[in-house]
């Protein structure tokens, strides 16, 4: 049991709680005790991909928070909370609305490298303190911007999944106009899918997205579709979960430790070579591009390494 339960975590539940669950599901079985931790965290109000590792894996979990992520996000404008979502206080309110074409001219600003303030409410760290626990006792929290990456934003259409618009069927999106457009052509909210870099707050970019619009707004709706190489079609539900645990069936839903690493190269090692890399010793004359590798021998994982001038060193060894 070393590898990856993939969560669709639902409104309400913290990660922990969700780390929680895949430990009492491991209890259930019979599996005995095993090292679980998650792989980035997703907000109580957030819903969807939350990768939970388990044993071995729980060594490259860390590697998910450097991870790109693409969320489903929905902005109600017209007034902005000190949360930035629909968990907080009014702060702000505009009776300002925009067109679907005011919105469609205002995301290519926001696509590309750009600078973003953080969240009053994150668990950014000011001063040795959380800034939500600073925020939440009333104090002024005051977050430096930060550079991160928006690679895709674009507004998202319901009931189309993605590649399901092709050149045969471009009607199903020229049809398509969203519930909240009123008779006046305006809008109430808008639901976006993006792309971004790690460190990216999505409430952030809600709150920048409506200020650039002229008004204000929040986040009511955030579903993280992806993170890193782990998509919705692998997640399961808590139910379904709790089910496999009774019986003792997660091994039909497990993702191998590999799965954490499909975006960097294998290297194939002797049985002879392996045993040195696993005592820690530095591997010469390998015939391999410098950069991070998958290192195994026969199928086997043997350890996350680095390769330069065909010198291999470990970088995370796991003990299979």
């Amino acid at each position: 049991m070393h590898g990856w339960i993939i969560l669709d975590k639902p409104l309400g539940l913290g990660s922990t709680q969700g780390v929680s669950a895949v430990k009492r599901a491991l209890r259930t079985g019979g599996y005995g005790k095993l090292k679980v931790g998650h792989g980035g965290t997703l907000d109580p109000l957030a819903t969807g991909v939350l990768p939970i590792a388990i044993g071995e894996a729980t060594k490259l979990a860390g590697r998910m928070l450097d991870s790109d992520k693409v969320y489903d996000f929905t902005i109600s404008f017209g007034v902005q909370t000190d949360t930035l979502d629909l968990e907080g206080v009014e702060i702000a309110r505009s009776d300002v609305r925009p067109t679907l074409a005011d919105i469609e001219a205002v995301l290519p600003r926001f696509t590309g490298p750009i600078e973003q303030v953080p969240p009053a409410y994150s668990a950014l760290k000011v001063d040795g303190q959380r800034a939500y626990d600073l925020a939440r006792a009333g104090e002024e929290v005051v977050l430096a911007s930060r550079s991160v990456t928006i690679h895709a934003l674009s507004q998202r259409h319901p009931g189309l999944v993605p590649g399901s618009i092709t050149p045969q069927a471009p009607a199903l999106v020229d049809e398509w106009m969203p519930e909240q457009v009123r008779h006046d052509g305006v809008v109430e909210e808008i639901t976006l899918t993006a792309h971004v870099s790690k460190g990216t707050y999505i409430r952030s970019l809600a709150r920048d997205i409506a200020l650039a619009l002229g008004t204000v707004g929040h986040v009511t709706m955030l579903r993280r579709v992806k993170a890193g190489p782990f998509a919705l079609a692998d997640a399961i539900s808590l139910d379904k979960l709790d089910e496999l645990g009774h019986g003792r069936a997660l091994e039909e839903k497990l993702l191998p430790l590999r799965a954490g690493l499909d975006d960097i190269p294998a290297l194939s090692l002797t049985p002879d070579q392996a045993g040195l890399l696993r005592q820690g010793r530095v591997l010469i004359g390998i015939a391999a591009d410098d950069g991070l590798h998958f290192a195994i021998s026969d199928d086997v994982p043997v350890a996350l390494v680095e390769v330069q001038d065909r010198e291999v060193r470990v970088v995370r060894g796991f003990n299979l």
